[in-house]
């Protein structure tokens, strides 16, 4: 085990972050390099528990004491060997992630949790700066399958069925790879380049990559004036034909929209439309953003990471003012008695970017968007609320008093997704939904259509990025036991499976 007095000895410490008036002015990552030694130590606060909950908070159940344990020993070698045998990407997950391992950890009980997040990104970094090797594929199959979609949940089960030995393509209707973590993560959270070093290695070990190629009848993806027309058009029944095996992973692409008077007006945009454009400025396929906040006032409506990604990037683009609405009442800063360890803590979480500037307010709902005189939005009215139950469900009431009148030329909607797009290839391979709009599986990830899996966003609803890469792995075992009649593949999980947050 680490350090047995390490959780004695040691604070939680975790990154600096870059100052607020220099990281604004470009795109980098907000956090510095993290010194070795500072790293030990933290790794030394692991107890290496009897029953380690953080093994239950994690979704794909990361041998979290294990390579604590060996960082502690500045073993490195080993500890890439552990992270990698359950992590396809902890570069990603490093960074993305909200840790619900952290959240059962059993330090946090009386403590600070450990600082497992920073520890996994310091590993995959490592890995990185050694150089990330290619596995070798067992031995060919003759299968082939295709896979949908090029976010986290699709690049997993596109690695691990190649390291099955199937042949394995990668269809991706945008501009280039990487789904969400390219156009809807900012490149403050998380660099591209990042991503591009991980295609290398899956190129390398045989995965085929395709982009700009659309699947059924929907469209190719473009951000106006992001590139130009054209891109391949492959129809959903063809990919039957022509494949072994297909997997969904089309995420949940669906935004939820604001049904209010002056929702038409011009400036008022998808959170991820306006993300996209700006991540194809920083990717140097645009020269300015389709949608700027420069010199505006900007509202966020939705208190998310969406919002938070939305609010970084207005700062950047040198708004004048900006405003983040969220519905419900402002969480409290410490764990209530009703929310007990080792469930995922409700509490009060800031983003870099709440750090940079802006206004959070709280328990309001938007009622108008108000004309400018020309067409475009001038202001936004909202409603105080509370939340109430009404027949055992979650609801919101007014309260008396003055609706609240924010000027603004930009409104962003980050109000979460619906589900996937229900036309393409979703529609035309016929593909039952359950209640909730999401694409339906079985406890194999199998769809209503033999042959057709789905896993991600798709299948589970908007969700963690170490959910969909949990449910790739597992996607990915499903489909090679389909396909060979067993597997060597890890399964983390099943469709519906719940962890501790």
């Amino acid at each position: 085990m680490a350090d047995p007095s390490g959780f004695l000895r040691f604070e939680r410490r975790g990154p600096r972050r870059r100052p607020v008036e220099l990281r604004i002015r470009d795109w980098h990552e907000v956090y510095e390099p993290f010194p070795a030694d500072e790293l030990r130590d933290q790794a030394a606060r692991c107890m290496d528990c009897g029953i380690p909950f953080c093994h239950e908070g994690c979704p794909l159940a990361n041998l979290i004491p294990e390579w604590n344990d060996l960082v502690w020993r500045d073993r490195f070698g080993d500890a890439t060997h552990r992270l990698h045998a359950t992590n396809n990407f902890p570069e990603f997950t490093g960074r993305l992630c909200p840790a619900p391992c952290e959240g059962s950890c059993v330090l946090g009980i009386g403590s600070e949790p450990v600082l497992i997040k920073q520890v996994e990104l310091e590993i995959a970094e490592w890995a990185a700066g050694e150089g990330l090797v290619p596995v070798a594929p067992s031995p060919a199959t003759g299968k082939r399958v295709a896979v949908v979609g090029s976010g986290p949940a699709g690049l997993a089960v596109a690695q691990q069925l190649t390291r099955a030995g199937h042949e394995v393509v990668v269809l991706e209707r945008a501009e280039r790879i990487g789904g969400l973590l390219r156009y809807g993560v900012p490149e403050f959270k998380l660099e591209k380049s990042v991503i591009d070093r991980r295609l290398v290695q899956m190129v390398a070990e045989g995965t085929e990559l395709r982009t700009r190629t659309s699947v059924g009848s929907s469209s190719i993806g473009e951000v106006p004036g992001a590139a130009a027309p054209g891109g391949v058009q492959i129809a959903a029944g063809t990919l039957l034909d022509d494949y072994d095996a297909i997997v969904l992973a089309v995420g949940s692409t669906r935004p939820r929209d604001l049904d209010v008077p002056g929702r038409q007006l011009a400036g008022v945009h998808y959170a991820m439309d306006y993300l996209k454009g700006a991540n194809l400025v920083c990717e140097g396929v645009l020269d300015t953003p389709v949608i700027s906040a420069a010199g505006r006032d900007v509202v966020i409506l939705g208190g998310g990471d969406t919002g938070a990604d939305c609010l970084g990037t207005v700062h950047r683009q040198g708004a004048r003012s900006v405003r983040q609405l969220e519905i419900l009442a402002e969480p409290p800063s410490d764990r209530s008695v009703s929310n007990p360890w080792p469930t995922w803590p409700l509490v009060l979480r800031s983003a870099a970017a709440h750090e940079e500037g802006g206004h959070r307010l709280y328990e309001l709902s938007t009622s108008e968007l108000v004309d400018d005189g020309t067409g475009a939005i001038g202001a936004l009215r909202a409603t105080r609320v509370e939340r109430v139950l009404v027949d055992g469900r979650p609801s919101f009431r007014p309260v008396e008093g003055e609706p609240l009148e924010l000027e603004c030329q930009l409104v962003l909607l980050a109000l979460g997704f619906l589900g996937p797009e229900q036309s393409g290839v979703v529609g035309e391979l016929g593909c039952v939904l359950d209640a909730r709009g999401n694409i339906a599986v079985d406890g194999s990830f199998m769809t209503s259509v033999d042959g057709v899996f789905a896993c991600g966003d798709a299948a589970r609803g908007q969700s963690l990025i170490v959910w969909a890469i949990a449910e790739g792995r597992s996607a990915a075992a499903a489909v090679d036991r389909y396909l060979e009649g067993s597997t060597d593949l890890p399964a983390p999980l099943r469709p519906g499976a719940v962890a501790l947050v």
